[in-house]
């Protein structure tokens, strides 16, 4: 499908952005909450957020910092957390291999749970990504991100117990709606089945942070022993 002015696509891709800002703003000010009470700043709550931009992993890093952890295994804590970007950007890094290396820095930047899986389903909709709509879709999600966290640390001593009021729920809630965007595709179950098993034994066995890994590990490999689908070439960017 033939693409618009970049100010059109650019539009198109923010036009999508509201409700997915709404479902990450919990998500956000949690963030800034658990900041907050684990010793950072508004300030450096933000910055983390600004820099790190990694949803999940930001907040196993702020709770291992108010346990007090080595520096070294609150690094190596966010970077495991983070091992699923790898996968994003090899799924993603197909359809956008016209792009300059400048382009392609910035949209791995961005390269979020919520970008990741609208990416998928624009290249679905046979929608060619184009870098104005990427940056459409992208920048109104992190800029919303910077804020919430400063609101959140802001704000957070007000919730003397972010646990208390099942807070930390969101998380699992935040993933499971994207995980379950991409049900009608073939195979989802019973890779999504071997993630969850393996995840759940890890959790078990070695804590947190490996599950996160080691489930992504248990489903890739299931997905790589079975029959490929058949699915239509995507439009590259």
């Amino acid at each position: 499908m033939a693409s618009g002015s970049g100010s059109t696509e650019f539009w198109r891709g923010a036009r999508a952005t509201p409700t997915m800002i709404i479902a990450i703003a919990p998500f956000g000010l949690l963030f800034g909450a658990l900041a907050a009470d684990n010793g950072f700043s508004v300030l450096e709550a933000t910055l983390m957020s600004a820099l790190v931009y990694g949803g999940a992993s930001q907040i196993v890093g702020v709770e291992l910092f108010g346990q007090r952890a080595a520096p070294w295994m609150i690094v190596l804590s966010i970077f495991i957390v983070n091992t699923r970007s790898i996968l994003y950007s090899a799924a993603v890094g197909r359809l956008i291999g016209s792009w300059s290396a400048a382009r392609k820095a910035l949209a791995f930047f961005l390269l979020v749970d919520l970008q990741y899986a609208e990416s998928e389903r624009e290249a679905e909709r046979g929608h060619r990504l184009t870098f104005a709509w990427y940056l459409g879709l992208g920048l109104p999600i992190y800029l919303t991100w910077i804020a919430e966290a400063a609101v959140g640390a802001a704000f957070g001593r007000l919730i003397t117990d972010p646990y208390a009021l099942g807070l930390d729920f969101l998380v699992p809630v935040y993933f499971l709606s994207l995980v379950m965007g991409f049900r009608r595709r073939a195979n989802w179950l019973p890779v999504v089945a071997a993630s969850a098993m393996g995840s759940m034994l890890a959790y078990v066995t070695l804590g947190s942070p490996w599950h996160v890994t080691i489930g992504a590990l248990a489903g890739i490999l299931l997905a790589a022993a079975m029959p490929l689908p058949r699915y239509a070439e995507p439009k590259r960017g």
